[in-house]
C-alpha cells in the first residue's frame, strides 16, 4: 500500500489520502494501509483521523466499510476513540506485544465496565426498607394455610389487590376469579401455549424479543410478523398476511423494542378483528406504568376483556428477580390456564405474594413507581441532551417512556457501533437482534439502549463511553 499521508499539522482530521489499490476487499486494502501510515510514522500519535463520512467520501466507497475498518483497528489497538475526541492513532499504536494477544470476540472475564442492555430497573433503586415492611406485615397477617401447599391460581389477597391497581392505574376490567398468578411473561407464555390453552399461527411483531420467539417455536407454535411504523403494528395484515392466525401478540402501550404506541384506531381494529375472527389478543404490557411525557395509556384489554388476555408483572417496576407476574384472562379460559399449571403453585413464592398484596394496598408500590418514574424521566432527558451535544447525526427514536431508547444510526454502522462498544467495555444491543426471520419490513440500524440499568453514580461515565463509540455525525 502506497502513497499515504497526513497534514500533521493540522492533527484534527484535515484531509487523509490513502492508495487502496492493490488485492482483496476495500476494507482490508484500507486497514492495511493505515496500518502502514501509522507503522511507518506518516500517522503520529494522537492524530485524529477524518470521520466516516468524511474519508468514504474521498475514498469512494461505502461508509460502513470505513466504520468497520476503524472498530477493527481500535480492536487491535492501533486507534482510539473516545468521546468528544473522534477517532486518532493511539498513544503506541502496533499490534501487542508477544504473550499478551487479545482474544478474539468482545467476551470480557469480569464483565462490561459500562451496563446499557435493556430490560431491567436499576437494581439499587429496589426499595428495600418497604418491601421488608411489607414482607413483615404479610406474614404477620397470613393465615396458617398460606403455608401450605400454594393454590395455582394465586394467593387471593394479591388477586384482590391487582384488580384494584389494575382498575385504577391500567383501566383493566377484571374480578380477582379472572386473574392468575405467574412468574413472569415467559411464563405466561408457556401455560398459554402448551398445547391445552392456545395454539398458533400466532402474529407478533416484526421486533420483539428473541426468547419468547424461542420459547413459542419450543412449543411447535408458527409466529407471523406484521410490519410496524410509527402508530406501532399494523393490525390491518390480520385480516390479510397474517390472516391465518388465531392470536396476536402486541405491545400496545410502548413497542418493544421500537418504542412506539399502538394508536388508537388500530387498538379498536385489533380488537374487531378478534371479535370476528374468535380470537384473542395477548397483551403484554411490560413497562405500562412508565410514560413521561403524559398520562399512560390504559390497556387494549379495557375494550374487550373477553378478547384480550392481558398480561402484566414487577419485573420493570420493582425487580425481575422477585418472579412475581399475572394473567388477566377471559372467563373460558381462566380454568384451562389453572389446569395447565399445575395442580400445586411451583413457581411463584406465596410469601412473595403476600408481600405485593400489602405493597400495592399500602400505597408502597404506587409512591415506587411515581418515584422511578420521575428518575427514568431524568435519565432519557439526560441522554436526548448527550446526544444532541456529542453525537447530532444520532437520534433518539420512540416515544418518551420505559427503561430503554432506540437510537438510530446512519445505514450500515449498526454491526461496527455495537463492535466498538463492545471493545470499549459498553453493554448494549443492536436493533437487528431483536428482528424477526420473516420479518419484511426495512433495516433500520439502531442501537437498543437501556438507560435504566446503570445506577445513578455510575449512569454519567456511562453515557460518556456511549458517545465516545457513536458516529460523530
Amino acid at each position: 500500500m502506497a502513497d499515504s499521508w497526513v497534514n500533521s499539522a493540522e492533527r484534527i482530521g484535515a484531509d487523509l489520502h490513502l492508495d487502496l489499490s492493490g488485492a482483496g476487499s476495500r476494507r482490508a486494502a484500507l486497514m492495511g494501509a493505515l496500518r502502514d501510515a501509522v507503522r511507518s510514522g506518516r500517522l503520529a500519535p494522537g492524530t485524529r483521523l477524518p470521520p466516516y463520512r468524511s474519508l468514504a467520501a474521498d475514498l469512494g466507497v461505502a461508509r460502513n466499510t470505513v466504520a468497520d475498518a476503524y472498530a477493527e483497528l481500535v480492536a487491535e489497538g492501533w486507534l482510539t476513540a473516545r468521546q468528544g475526541s473522534g477517532t486518532r492513532v493511539a498513544e503506541r499504536a502496533g499490534p501487542p506485544a508477544p504473550g499478551r494477544v487479545p482474544k478474539k470476540g468482545p467476551a470480557r472475564t469480569h464483565g462490561p465496565r459500562h451496563d446499557l442492555r435493556q430490560g431491567t430497573p436499576d437494581a439499587s433503586s429496589f426499595p428495600r426498607a418497604e418491601w421488608a415492611a411489607a414482607y413483615r406485615r404479610a406474614l404477620q397477617a397470613a393465615p396458617n394455610e398460606a403455608f401450605g401447599p400454594g393454590d395455582p391460581q394465586g394467593r387471593v389477597e394479591l388477586r384482590e389487590a391487582l384488580t384494584e391497581y389494575l382498575a385504577r392505574a391500567r383501566g383493566v376490567r377484571t374480578e380477582p376469579d379472572r386473574i392468575v398468578i405467574c412468574s413472569g411473561f415467559a411464563h405466561a407464555l408457556r401455560i398459554l401455549f402448551d398445547g391445552r390453552v392456545l395454539r398458533g399461527p400466532l402474529a407478533v411483531e416484526s421486533y420483539g424479543l428473541g426468547f419468547h420467539r424461542e420459547i413459542l417455536t419450543a412449543a411447535g407454535v408458527r409466529t407471523l410478523p406484521l410490519t410496524l411504523d410509527e402508530h406501532g403494528a399494523r393490525v390491518g395484515e390480520l385480516r390479510t398476511g397474517a390472516s391465518r392466525a388465531r392470536a396476536a401478540l402486541l405491545t400496545p402501550a410502548h413497542q418493544f423494542p421500537t418504542g412506539g404506541p399502538l394508536h388508537a384506531e388500530r387498538r379498536t381494529a385489533a380488537v374487531d378483528w378478534a371479535r370476528a375472527r374468535s380470537g384473542l389478543i395477548v397483551e403484554d404490557d411490560y413497562d405500562g406504568e412508565f410514560r413521561y411525557d403524559r398520562r399512560p395509556v390504559g390497556a387494549v384489554q379495557g375494550l374487550d376483556p373477553e378478547r384480550v388476555v392481558y398480561v402484566g408483572s414487577v419485573s420493570k417496576s420493582l425487580s425481575p428477580a422477585l418472579r412475581l407476574g399475572w394473567m388477566v384472562l377471559p372467563q373460558g379460559l381462566v380454568g384451562d390456564v389453572v389446569a395447565a399449571k399445575g395442580e400445586r403453585e411451583a413457581w411463584a413464592s406465596v410469601p412473595d405474594q403476600l408481600a405485593l398484596a400489602d405493597f400495592l394496598v399500602s400505597g408502597a408500590y404506587d409512591r415506587h413507581v411515581r418515584r422511578m418514574r420521575q428518575r427514568y424521566r431524568g435519565r432519557r432527558d439526560r441522554l436526548v441532551e448527550a446526544l444532541a451535544e456529542r453525537a447530532p447525526g444520532v437520534a433518539v427514536t420512540g416515544i418518551a417512556a420505559g427503561l430503554h431508547a432506540v437510537l438510530r444510526l446512519p445505514p450500515g454502522t449498526e454491526r461496527s457501533v455495537v463492535k466498538a462498544a463492545a471493545w470499549g467495555g459498553v453493554a448494549l444491543d443492536g436493533l437487528a437482534e431483536f428482528r424477526h426471520p420473516e420479518a419484511t419490513m426495512p433495516h433500520t440500524d439502531g442501537l437498543v439502549v437501556g438507560y435504566s440499568t446503570p445506577s445513578d453514580h455510575a449512569y454519567g461515565a456511562a453515557l460518556d463511553a456511549l458517545c465516545g463509540v457513536l458516529p460523530p455525525d
